[in-house]
């Protein structure tokens, strides 16, 4: 009944385990929630005010306009953001980065075309890239080097059917960030090969440790004509549930990007795209503050995962991720329960100390877990003395 595209794509592990989590709250359970990908703080209010405007303005009708005030804004944003001059029509509004990124690919690959992903990765992009009839090849990054991508890896990587690489920085799920040599590295190969490059800067403003946001075209914008610009609202500003993204690049490809997108969803409501302006145009002090306060958690998370046995972690520099390496714990048994792979430790986790985290194989290693801190103070230390009994358990 189901056809072979259906078949092929693995279900959201971040979903799974943040349902069965449900479940167990539902229960009684007292669950400490490490899973969802989103902020835990309420949207701004003067966004949510933008909102509420436009609703008693009557704007509740289809968008034909392609959301022109907010192209405007976002072009004229990215392109000092940036460093890049682009217009209006190289922007293209869509329902959240998510929706922009698959619009992208469907638009750009075609099967036989392979598609760099370094790795580990954000676990939609390979799958968005196999529901294109395209192959992902994944390049592992050194994690004993903060996660680096090194130049010589990335040139073994690219055949003859290479079409696209994927940049992520800040990443998700590492919260790695990609530093100028790796960053030199991607321009080189895409301008030698005439590669395509996805710069999915979601986390742009989420960076740490004094660090300053670049990707590909702020060390080489030459390479605009064959780069896109992927961001939206959601992380920076606290809007998951608004669904507003947005990519920005060449005109051909955000125009048949746009054409694809007008046969499924066409464009988000208009009261959610008042707020998004709402967010770009007005104060930032939230936002600031927010990645200040996750800034504080990382830095608190990451200090008690640090410090127990059997966990290895790379210090986040971006994003509200950790990702600690748990390897030295797989093998090891709890009762007559044994830990083989990272579902087992997740599973084990909400099951022994009712702690919901994301397996790392979805996203690339099996030897990893995936955290979000984007999570109260209180639930933070309570989930690290949970999280260090269950780990003392294999130990």
């Amino acid at each position: 009944m189901l056809s072979e595209r259906a078949q092929a794509i693995k279900p959201s592990a971040t979903l799974a385990i943040s349902a069965k989590a449900k479940r167990l709250r539902a229960e009684g359970h007292n669950i400490i929630g490490f899973g969802a990908g989103e902020p835990d703080f309420d949207t701004p209010e003067h966004i949510k005010q933008a909102a509420r405007e436009a609703l008693a303005r009557g704007e509740t009708k289809y968008v034909f306009s392609g959301a022109a005030k907010l192209q405007q804004v976002i072009a004229e944003q990215t392109s000092a953001w940036v460093g890049v001059d682009y217009a209006p029509d190289q922007v293209l509004v869509s329902c959240g980065a998510k929706h922009s990124l698959y619009n992208l690919i469907l638009a750009t690959c075609q099967p036989g075309d392979e598609v760099i992903i370094p790795s580990p990765y954000w676990l939609s992009y390979p799958e968005m890239v196999r529901l294109a009839g395209a192959e992902p090849v994944f390049l592992p990054l050194d994690e004993s080097a903060d996660f680096a991508l090194h130049a010589e890896a990335l040139r073994k990587a690219v055949g003859p059917k290479t079409k696209l690489i994927i940049v992520n920085s800040p990443s998700n799920p590492t919260g790695a960030v990609f530093d100028e040599a790796a960053l030199r590295a991607v321009v080189e190969v895409a301008s030698e090969r005439g590669l395509l490059l996805i710069s999915d800067d979601i986390y742009d403003h989420l960076l740490y440790d004094g660090l300053k946001f670049r990707n590909v075209l702020m060390l080489e914008p030459g390479l605009k004509e064959q780069t896109i610009v992927v961001n939206g609202v959601s992380k920076t500003y606290s809007m998951t549930g608004w669904r507003v993204g947005w990519a920005v690049g060449p005109k051909q490809i955000v125009k048949a990007a746009a054409s694809i997108q007008s046969h499924s969803t066409s464009d988000p409501s208009p009261f959610a795209l008042a707020g998004a302006l709402g967010a770009l145009q007005g104060p930032q002090d939230s936002a600031r503050e927010m990645a200040e306060e996750f800034d504080r958690r990382r830095r608190f998370i990451a200090g008690r995962l640090q410090a127990m046995p059997g966990v290895n972690l790379v210090r986040p520099k971006g994003a509200f991720y950790v990702f600690p390496n748990v390897s030295a714990l797989m093998g090891r048994c709890h009762g007559e329960r044994r830990i083989e792979n990272s579902l087992d430790m997740a599973e084990f986790l909400l099951d022994e100390g009712k702690v919901a985290v994301v397996p790392g194989g979805p996203f690339g290693s099996e030897k990893h877990i995936r955290l979000s801190y984007a999570a109260s103070m209180a639930d933070l230390e309570e989930g690290a003395a949970r999280l260090e009994r269950c780990f003392s358990l294999l130990a």
